[in-house]
């Protein structure tokens, strides 16, 4: 017992201290992209072709879907003029799949306190969430993402939030994964097996549009199809402080405005020759 005591004075407070302070994160983050379309010459379309995964299309107006971006910065390396840019705001978690998709005049902002969940599912999973992980055809980096929030650093647990092993137990289902077809039988047993009310989140860019794997005959393009979503995390993976602000949002439990938010955005500057 003393030993213990012992470590734990030696240790100390490992606990990262988000979110009463804003997260580290490494220096080639790439969070929401933004785009100035003052800066953009017409007919350019070198972000489109440097895109790996098609999510950015210039017809009839450019944008770009967060819901397809791998956040490999290539588009923002690539383009000439630096109209496109890749922010450091990691908030990237929408409630809608249309939410995701980023615009010259509709720029990405982070969920919205009463994005929530409504009052009545709030109460129910507001203070407690039991989460069941399928892993539906990921490469398992999401699902390593997701593994290190249960470490001391971010500690989910401290928020009410945890995973179970049985979806009986759960209160919803995080998914990973394009859904491959071997998974689809069993991804919806599962989604049954839990009981209502439940909520569905998706995490990384496979489960929201099966990217890089969309339209292939063995996938589902993302869990979209099969069933209802509640919260889709984009990023590939998200970075473990996006899912955890993203489930926090949705319930309800970070209510920060969107304006103070507004101002802490940090962007990178990228000169077009970087």
């Amino acid at each position: 017992m003393l030993h213990t005591l012992h470590e734990r004075w030696r240790q100390g407070y490992r606990t990262a201290p988000w979110p009463q302070q804003q997260p580290t994160l490494p220096e080639r983050y790439s969070g929401a992209p933004l785009f100035d379309q003052t800066r953009c010459t017409v007919g350019c379309v070198v972000c489109r072709n440097a895109c790996p995964t098609a999510a950015i299309t210039t017809t009839p107006h450019w944008q770009l879907d967060m819901g397809r971006c791998v956040f490999c910065n290539e588009c923002a390396q690539a383009c000439p003029s630096g109209a496109l840019q890749m922010s450091r705001e990691h908030r990237l978690a929408a409630r809608q799949r249309e939410g995701l998709i980023v615009t010259a005049t509709n720029h990405f902002r982070p969920l919205l306190p009463e994005a929530a969940l409504p009052g009545a599912i709030r109460r129910i999973l507001g203070r407690s969430l039991k989460l069941r992980q399928v892993s539906a055809g990921g490469c398992n980096a999401c699902e390593a993402d997701v593994n290190v929030l249960g470490t001391l650093v971010f500690d989910m647990g401290r928020f009410g939030v945890q995973f179970v092993a049985s979806p009986r137990h759960a209160d919803g289902l995080l998914i990973t994964g394009p859904v491959s077809e071997n998974m689809r039988h069993a991804l919806l047993e599962t989604y049954v097996a839990t009981p209502d009310p439940k909520i569905v989140i998706a995490v990384g860019a496979c489960a929201i549009s099966g990217c890089p794997y969309h339209d292939s005959p063995e996938t589902h393009n993302g869990v979209g199809d099969l069933v209802p979503v509640d919260l889709y995390i984009p990023g590939c993976p998200p970075h473990p402080y996006t899912t955890l602000d993203g489930i926090l949002r949705l319930l309800g439990r970070l209510t920060e405005p969107a304006e103070i938010l507004g101002e802490r955005r940090q962007t990178r500057t990228h000169s077009p020759a970087q």
